[in-house]
């Protein structure tokens, strides 16, 4: 049986005294009357009404089990430019600077070092001559794309025309004109940069360590623990709080790398971790800060229209399991019901006799 019981209030009827002392005084002498009145017990008393409960409605909705963790607003990690051309640093950017291709990472010998696009990195100095290869096409795409083509669709192949463009593209930044692309004349990233700090100064060897860079976007790092790696999907939506400002975001990477994580005195607290990083859905949301603490909450599990009740309205039963006071109109009975997924202060509930739109009574 899913309803448990009847909930009667109770009421017991009480016989009360009260002694009116009504004193007459006759003066008589010294002689002096007291009267005591006993009121009958059929005097009708008022009674005090029982005290008013709270009471929430049974709601039929959607419920999503989430879990937080700390994270850290930032442009995510640093990746260090080396410097591969031989000679002195002359120029060097801004720290704060947005690099973007074609145009000068830094200097050497008074001539500009500019931005390439590409994941595949120059592993060869490349000429007429040399062998057919993506690193040609990557080569290529580039000059196109800083306005010096001639030479058809990119492709793998190194031609005359592929030098033609080069001699152009190089007298453009004051280069010798040779026709020939060597692996340290241009800084090679996936994209746009960032110039995190700068690690070399003007008259530095250019052969070494020149600038610290990041992307350009800022996004929330999240150290998570490996074993909750289920937590975070690709393409899923997730919640940011910072500095108390909640925004909308997007998992853009899960990292495929755990490493030993760090407790709050950056001590080593024995759980890897694997790094997280959410985009936000609105990049203004986080003001003007680079960097700030935040908070982001994963959802774990949906339930759609499913009854909810708040938790305070759950009654633990002796027999075991929990029960809801329904009150209707003043009368009350349980109803057994099972639970499912808590949430936000509210739990999901079913049982037979339980409907939307009830109303139970609850302790908040």
């Amino acid at each position: 049986m899913n309803e448990v019981t009847h909930l009667k209030p109770r009421r017991r009827g009480r016989a009360r005294w009260v002694i009116a002392a009504a004193v007459v005084v006759v003066v008589l002498g010294t002689s002096s009357v007291v009267l005591l009145t006993r009121v009958s017990s059929a005097t009708p008393v008022k009674e005090a009404a029982p005290p008013a409960v709270e009471t929430a409605e049974v709601a039929k909705t959607d419920l999503s089990e989430e879990e937080e963790a700390d994270g850290t607003l930032g442009y995510g990690e640093e990746s260090v430019v080396g410097g591969r051309k031989p000679g002195t640093i002359t120029s060097l950017p801004d720290a704060g600077a947005t690099l973007t291709r074609c145009k000068p990472v830094y200097g050497v010998d008074a001539t500009p070092v500019p931005l390439f696009y590409g994941t595949l990195p120059f592993y060869r100095d490349l000429r007429e001559g040399v062998a057919d290869g993506a690193d040609v096409k990557q080569l290529e795409e580039n000059l196109k794309a800083c306005g010096f083509g001639g030479f058809g669709t990119p492709d793998k192949k190194f031609t005359s025309a592929t030098a033609a463009a080069l001699k152009k593209w190089q007298k453009s930044l004051g280069l010798e004109q040779t026709g020939a692309f060597g692996q340290g004349d241009v800084v090679l990233a996936a994209g746009e940069l960032r110039v995190s700090a700068l690690a070399a100064k003007p008259g530095s060897p250019a052969q070494g360590e020149i600038l610290k860079t990041t992307g350009t976007v800022r996004s929330v790092q999240v150290k998570l623990d490996a074993a909750k790696q289920g937590l975070a999907q690709h393409g899923a939506k997730a919640s940011v709080t910072i500095n108390g400002k909640t925004t909308p975001g997007t998992i853009t990477d899960v990292g495929r790398s755990a490493v030993e994580g760090k407790d709050a005195t950056g001590q080593d607290d024995g759980k890897p971790k694997i790094t997280v990083t959410v985009g936000l859905d609105d990049p203004a949301a986080a003001g003007s800060l680079d960097s700030a603490p935040a908070a982001v909450r994963f959802t774990k599990d949906v339930r759609k229209g499913v009854l909810a009740v708040p938790v305070g309205a759950l009654l633990a039963l002796a027999e075991g399991g929990y029960a809801v006071e329904v009150d209707e109109n003043g009368q009350r009975r349980l109803i057994a019901v099972q639970t499912g997924l808590f949430s936000g202060g509210k739990v999901e509930v079913s049982g037979t006799g339980l409907a939307a739109g009830m109303r139970v009574v609850t302790t908040s």
